[in-house]
């Protein structure tokens, strides 16, 4: 291309000397081996121009694709086009530099978290081979890396585990024993699918929990047998004394019956107390059917006696639930309604497939709402405390949820039910309430 630019020109110059000028043949011969190795010259010479930082750029291009971003074009010149290409591509070439630098340095340190992990990682293959194990699975397993890569789920012991959907599970490993909880991730490596598959150790974590739970129970079992027992110790050794007494006192009789009434009332509040634990820690699984909103809060507010229920009319919608527990636990929520003071208002919306129920009263709030799901706490005279716990266990085993706030702004307190709502074709048509 460089030399058919300079051919007319040559072809004119050539012509005037050869063919219309009146030169000699010295002078013609002369100037056309001049014009000729200037023509050749400056087109060699422009080719060498353009095809020089080409090859420079194909030479950079191919460095970056094999993984070496260091290289870099030597003093780019901004004047013509190539010279700013040679400019962005040194400038690629250091931004992917900082990035594999980056990514480098968050991939050993990701290396470094997983190997010092107390947690056994595991990484299977779409054929259930072991590719990848950190030094906690290595440890759970009994083995080093180098003898169980590429072994399958099932040589393993863990093909259970990978396909199974337990979250946790009692299991015995050559590296120890317990309970173990389980995570399972599918992701791409490469194109190629892998799943991720992470035991971790909850045994001591239970067995913490279940120590403080203890410890709790006992504090307040030992609390309300030493509020009962202690008076009753005191007026069974004040009646022992009495009625060792030589002769006995004119007012013997009715000491000793009032005395053994308050024995005997002590007791009842101890027995109502223990009926109460056993009827938290023996909540029945419920025995689910489909159930109409609106009349079973129809009915309910209806119950209270006390003090009118304002009761606000939202859309006839079903849940899945038992009707007994659930009709205990909106209860309980009306019954603390009015307990606390009215107005008290009962409503319910539905959306995003969920039914919201809300109990309001207009009493003076709440003062501690941290202490509220606290078992066997209670603010009333003779309360168990435990309905408000009851209530929440129900909420929960029927996939739903139990709130109770203060009111923004105030007075009085909210109770918020959440729970599922049946699609129309689950429920039957005409379905009663019991």
């Amino acid at each position: 291309m460089a030399l058919l630019g300079g051919l007319p020109a040559v072809a004119v110059s050539t012509a005037i000397l050869w063919w219309i000028g009146d030169y000699s043949d010295k002078v013609r011969w002369t100037f056309t081996l001049l014009i000729g190795g200037f023509w050749i010259g400056c087109a060699l010479a422009l080719r060498e121009r353009v095809a020089s930082p080409l090859r420079t750029l194909a030479n950079l291009l191919e460095a970056m694709r094999e993984g070496d971003y260091s290289i870099r074009a030597h003093n780019p010149q901004n004047e013509d086009a190539l010279g700013e290409v040679m400019q962005q591509v040194n400038a690629i070439g250091s931004t992917l530099r900082a990035q594999r630098l980056g990514a480098l340095e968050a991939t050993t340190l990701l290396r470094k978290v997983m190997e010092e992990i107390d947690v056994a990682v595991f990484t299977f293959d779409n054929l259930q081979r072991l590719k990848l194990v950190n030094r906690a699975g290595e440890r759970l397993l009994g083995q080093p890396s180098e003898r169980i890569l590429d072994l399958d789920a099932a040589t393993l012991g863990l093909s259970d585990i990978l396909n199974g959907s337990e979250t946790t599970v009692n299991r015995v490993f050559p590296g120890g024993a317990g309970r173990w909880g389980i995570s399972r991730t599918a992701f791409r490596e490469e194109g190629l699918p892998l799943r991720l598959l992470v035991l971790t150790d909850v045994t001591r974590a239970l067995r913490e929990e279940e120590l403080r739970a203890w410890q709790r129970m006992v504090r307040v079992l030992g609390h309300e047998l030493n509020n009962s027992l202690t008076p009753i110790k005191s007026i069974a050794g004040s009646l022992g004394q009495l009625l060792r007494r030589e002769p006995l006192p004119e007012d013997w009789r009715s000491d000793t019956t009032r005395g053994l009434d308050i024995i005997s009332t002590r007791s009842d509040s101890l027995g109502r107390f223990i009926g109460a634990y056993a009827r938290l820690a023996k909540l029945p699984a419920p025995q689910k059917a489909p159930v109409r909103l609106a009349p079973l809060l129809g009915h309910i507010a209806g119950l209270e006696t006390r003090m009118a229920v304002v009761l606000h009319p939202g859309p006839d919608v079903a849940v899945d639930a038992d009707s007994d527990q659930l009709e205990q636990l909106l209860i309980n929520l009306i019954r603390n309604a009015v307990e606390a003071g009215g107005p008290v208002e009962v409503g319910w919306i539905s959306r995003n497939g969920r039914v919201e129920v809300s109990v309001v009263d207009g009493g003076p709030g709440v003062a501690n709402p941290a202490n509220l799901f606290v078992p066997f706490f209670t603010t009333k005279p003779g309360g168990s405390g435990i309905g408000l716990v009851l209530s929440r266990q129900i909420a929960e085993a029927h996939e739903g949820t139990l709130t109770l706030v203060n009111r923004q702004p105030g007075p009085g307190c909210e109770a918020r039910l959440v729970l599922p709502v049946l699609k129309t074709s689950e429920v039957p048509a005409g379905e009663a309430v019991n």
